[in-house]
């Protein structure tokens, strides 16, 4: 008698898996804030932190993820980064957080470059 091994309990899709683009803000050494998107949110981070990511990230090394909010496509992630960019500083962290998304990370996630569905 032939038995299948029993399924296991389907798991999130990643961004990159499901086509979602993520909105990031990463606090600097020099204690600024750098906002940017992807669709593969730990490797983006990893570059940034291994000094192959943008340009003021490595004149200014990140020294933590502070959290992700995703977007459906590349263009709404862009509109975004634009708009979190024109804000001032203390309501950055409120940006991230005002989407009611389960997905959406609003703790502060130190030295962990994922999103909330790539956490363990």
């Amino acid at each position: 008698m032939i038995t299948t091994p029993p399924t296991a309990s389907p798991q999130p899709l990643s961004p990159e898996a499901n086509g979602t683009w993520c909105l990031y803000l990463i606090e600097c050494r020099n204690g600024s804030y750098y906002a940017g998107i992807t669709n593969r949110l730990a490797a983006r981070y990893a570059a940034h932190v291994a000094g192959r990511g943008a340009r003021y990230t490595r004149a200014n090394p990140p020294l933590r993820l502070l959290g992700s909010r995703p977007y459906p496509d590349r263009a709404s992630a862009s509109r975004a980064e634009w708009a979190i960019r024109q804000l001032p500083r203390e309501k950055k962290l409120a940006f991230l957080q005002t989407e009611a998304c389960a997905r959406v990370s609003h703790a502060i996630v130190d030295k962990t470059p994922a999103c909330p569905d790539e956490l363990p």
